[in-house]
């Protein structure tokens, strides 16, 4: 990167919309320049329903972050999640074309990775390698220069409905910018709240959204395993508006206000919740413990399903670091206590702290970890259309060559 280049980068989120703008300063570090925030309207389960709200959404959200740097960007990259998004594990096995194994081999067993994948109405949006093979010899991170004759790979291929993506490029391209690249957000968490130590003794980050949950494990500095669920904190919200009969709107508040899953044994009092409080249109009051059991009931089915993508790769109970939770419903009251007890695992909540600057700023919070994700993704790797020449290393999560993330989009 150039010192004092800029890029924009823009997570869409069922929720929110949010826009951080960076440089890249003089001693090569990010520095936040503006920060952009719209509520997700015209946006359910990570589909656009309603292309004038996400249009005026976004161009709210980007108009707020650029009115803090006083000029207008046109090119941004995105930040992407939500059930479209679908994570399948593939291996390959090529010849190394000469002696010592080059990045042209690398490339074409990252390639031969995609032969036979079901991508009918999907596109790929990146290739990311785990470990590599070189004849009788495994786990290997970086076989460039290495001698051999046969090179297998283990990657993760990540993809995306096409026609959802179709559509987010254009409406996005009719708000006036264009699309530099896209970077999942299942991969962006990872960067912006865990350490190298963390992914390399073992760890799974939980990234906890409004209408899906990503997990992704980390185990000797690799990316092992991912998966997208489709449940997340919007159902939390249902759930309460359901058991309560009271509205969506109202049980968001409560949720917000008074949602709190700490453990207290052998409390015996309760709290009557005076719903008149926060809205015009409710008059009776209702029992908190009752609404809390209601919350619990729904993070513990949540826990439930990330145990089962643990168990498909034989990590449950099994991880050093434990879980790292983040994203929006991350933030509810008492879920490091639960995550700990449900889990069996260290638990904490992650931070978008990894970027130098950012601890102890308003963007020091799990509603940003993917987007702040997303910018150290660009910082190491560039964008699909100026990718940055960096020293091929796998020690890391991905590596670092732009053949490493396979770019797709045009």
């Amino acid at each position: 990167m150039v010192s004092g280049e800029q890029f924009v980068a823009i997570d869409i989120g069922s929720n929110r919309i949010k826009v951080v703008i960076w440089e890249w300063n003089e001693r090569k570090e990010l520095r936040i320049l503006g920060v952009g925030v719209a509520d997700s309207q015209g946006i359910r389960k990570g589909n656009i329903l309603d292309m004038e709200a996400f249009k005026m959404n976004l161009d709210s959200a980007l108009g707020e972050a650029e009115k803090m740097t006083g000029e207008q960007f046109s090119h941004v990259c995105l930040g992407l999640s939500g059930i479209h998004i679908d994570i399948a594990g593939r291996g390959a096995i090529v010849p190394v074309a000469g002696i010592e194994v080059t990045e042209e081999d690398v490339n074409r067993a990252l390639d031969m990775c995609q032969n036979g994948l079901d991508t009918m109405n999907r596109t790929v949006l990146k290739v990311v390698p785990e470990s590599f093979g070189l004849d009788l010899e495994s786990g290997i991170k970086n076989p460039v220069g290495m001698s051999g004759k046969k090179l297998e790979v283990r990657s993760h291929i990540v993809s995306i409905g096409s026609n959802v993506l179709a559509n987010i490029k254009k409406w996005v391209l009719d708000v006036g910018v264009e699309i530099m690249d896209i970077y999942p957000n299942i991969l962006a968490v990872g960067e912006a709240t865990l350490t190298k130590r963390q992914k390399e003794l073992g760890v799974v980050v939980v990234d906890m959204g409004s209408s899906s949950t990503n997990v992704a494990i980390y185990e000797e500095g690799a990316l092992i395993y991912a998966g997208v669920l489709p449940i997340g904190g919007e159902h939390v919200t249902s759930d309460l508006a359901l058991g309560l009969r009271i509205s969506i709107d109202t049980a968001e508040q409560l949720k917000l206000n008074y949602g709190d899953l700490t453990i207290r044994e052998g409390k015996s009092t309760d709290e009557e919740i005076d719903l008149s409080k926060i809205s015009n249109s409710e008059s009776m009051s209702i029992s908190r413990k009752f609404m809390n059991e209601i919350i619990q009931a729904r993070y513990e089915e949540i826990f439930h399903h990330i145990v089962m993508e643990l168990k498909k790769v034989g990590r449950d109970g099994m991880l050093p670091e434990g879980i790292v939770i983040t994203g929006g419903a991350a933030k509810m009251r008492g879920l490091v206590d639960l995550a700990r007890t449900y889990m069996r695992l260290p638990a904490s909540i992650g931070v978008p702290d990894q970027v130098e600057g950012v601890s102890g700023t308003s963007i020091s919070d799990p509603i940003y970890s993917s987007v702040v994700g997303n910018l150290l993704l660009i910082q190491k790797y560039g964008t699909a259309k100026r990718p940055f020449k960096v020293n091929f290393s796998l020690g890391n999560v991905f590596g670092s060559l732009k053949n490493i993330f396979k770019k797709m989009i045009p």
